[in-house]
């Protein structure tokens, strides 16, 4: 890595942090009885956070994760981001291999989806919306500093899966 892509990329704060935010948000959500920790995307202001239950790939037990989100028609779109990390993050390794999920979101109680990634056609659509949020930081300049293409995940709703 030259100096100049050095300081093209954006400094992210380390792991150990992002982990613990990542514990401090479910433990929030824990206390409360789920009163915070989850809200709703504002259209072109804040991502919302919903939480995802997924089937874990080898264990086959319930795996539980708070991600950010946004809003496209009846569609959740959220990023395979990792904190940025290269390795793909376990919930959407799980839902690879288990696309039927169920989501927790602020104003509607559970619903179920079905996961997959965006095509290469709908990805820079997607890519862009995500992008007029606020939340996630940076999105092009860290998604370079990633080994590999991060994955736009749409969540669907029931009605709309195809077979």
């Amino acid at each position: 890595m030259t100096t100049t892509e050095r300081t093209m990329t954006p400094k992210l704060p380390p792991r150990w942090f992002i982990r613990t935010a990542w514990v401090a948000h479910r433990a929030v959500y824990g206390l409360t009885g789920g009163r915070r920790g989850l809200s709703t995307p504002t259209a072109g202001g804040r991502v919302g956070y919903l939480r995802l239950h997924t089937v874990g790939r080898r264990t086959g037990e319930l795996r539980v994760a708070i991600l950010a989100y946004v809003e496209d028609g009846s569609n959740l779109v959220t990023l395979a981001m990792n904190g940025w990390a290269d390795p793909e993050p376990a919930w959407w390794v799980n839902l690879q291999a288990a696309p039927d999920a169920v989501v927790d979101l602020k104003a509607g109680g559970q619903r179920p989806v079905r996961a997959r990634a965006a095509t290469s056609d709908e990805r820079p659509r997607l890519w862009g919306l995500v992008s007029t949020y606020s939340g996630y930081g940076d999105l092009d300049a860290f998604a370079a500093a990633r080994a590999g293409e991060t994955a736009v995940v749409i969540l669907e709703p029931p009605g709309t899966w195809t077979a």
